[in-house]
């Protein structure tokens, strides 16, 4: 069975390899969260706290809005 995915879409994994192609790790070390956490919001499966998201937005010197969206075809 597929894990469900979450109506906040993002662009985490694109991001984080953009930056000198960091790890997940990496990210969850930087925002204080664990690795399966990272790749849990990259897959859509975990939507991170508000705090979390302005984190990983900063990690990557954007706005939040750059990082994560609403997904409208969502159902």
């Amino acid at each position: 069975m597929a894990a469900k995915q979450l109506p906040v879409a993002n662009h985490v994994k694109e991001l984080r390899e953009s930056k000198r192609s960091m790890t997940q790790s990496e990210l969850g070390e930087a925002v204080g969260v664990t690795r399966q956490t990272v790749a849990a919001i990259e897959q859509r499966r975990y939507a991170p706290s508000l705090e979390t998201a302005f984190r990983i937005a900063r990690v990557f010197n954007v706005g939040i809005e750059q990082v994560f969206e609403w997904d409208e075809t969502f159902e």
